[in-house]
């Protein structure tokens, strides 16, 4: 997944002859310390056969399709677990267990990163599947359907600093933005922004029930806006301290994705985590 963009230089609010400090330093946010690292699913492994042996031999199925696929990108992989009794569905998540990237929807379509990079656990009104992608195609199509609100900007307060002209180019961007551009972020806390600034930029730009949690950095909390391409993203430390504010206009926040290197190191721990399994229980048929 995409690391936290460091440094950052905080933004002085004045300019000018003695306003700046004297030494070379860069002044930097308070960032947080917990970076992600991989860890194996916790299980007990006291499955009964009848259970260990479908939920393992998914695994191995899973496993084949990832090493048949060139790229959890251009070639993403789903399987339905409907088929499957309550009991070994159970058993297939405890063993891919819960990773670090986490997306809720108005309706019941939510998905839940596993433990493997780029494995997603999805359900929904009839869905409960196992999908291996950048990011889920149906949440994808969802956060894609946004379209530009055909109400016209609102007159801005008196005293308000740089939110209007953010406005207008955040707005300019949505109706011009086309899927697969690169991301055009708009660095909040390095802008001089009142409380009021924000809070009116958040009531303009609206917000659609579509939220994305990465904790692999800290924590990011990720909202999409009631625009097409427009995302609030916002980092917090590990004391819950706002530590970077933005808009982001793009499909997708990076951040939210896996990346083209999560496909092979995927891969790589799936296959480690299946011998450790067949080393504690014996190998299934």
């Amino acid at each position: 997944m995409m690391t936290f963009p460091i440094p950052v230089v905080a933004w002085q609010p004045s300019i000018g002859p003695g306003s700046q400090p004297l030494d070379e330093v860069l002044i930097t946010l308070d960032l947080p310390n917990d970076v992600h690292a991989f860890r194996p699913p916790q299980s007990e492994l006291d499955a009964p056969p009848e259970v260990a042996g479908p939920a393992l031999a998914f695994l191995r199925e899973l496993l084949a399709g990832l090493r048949a696929s060139s790229s959890l990108v251009t070639q993403p992989l789903r399987f339905s677990l409907l088929g499957y009794a309550p009991a070994i569905r159970d058993e297939i998540n405890e063993l891919l267990g819960e990773g670090e990237v986490s997306v809720l929807t108005a309706g019941d379509l939510r998905a839940q990163e596993t433990a493997f990079t780029g494995i997603w656990r999805i359900r929904g009104e009839g869905i409960d599947d196992v999908e291996a992608s950048a990011f889920p195609l149906d949440l994808r199509a969802v956060a894609l359907e946004r379209e530009l609100p055909a109400a016209a900007i609102a007159v801005p307060p008196p005293g308000l600093m740089n939110a209007p002209a953010l406005l207008h180019e955040i707005r300019s961007l949505s109706a011009l933005w086309r899927v697969g551009r690169a991301a055009h972020v708009i660095n909040l806390s390095l802008l001089p922004a009142t409380p009021d600034d924000l809070a009116w930029l958040d009531e303009q730009l609206g917000r659609i029930s579509f939220s994305i949690l990465s904790r692999g950095f800290g924590n990011c909390r990720i909202t999409a806006t009631a625009l097409p391409y427009v995302w609030w993203v916002q980092y917090f430390n590990n004391m819950e301290k706002l530590i970077l504010n933005s808009i982001e206009i793009v499909d997708l926040p990076a951040v939210a994705l896996a990346a083209a290197e999560d496909h092979a190191e995927t891969i790589v721990r799936l296959d480690e985590w299946i011998v450790s399994i067949e080393s504690a229980i014996g190998p299934t048929s």
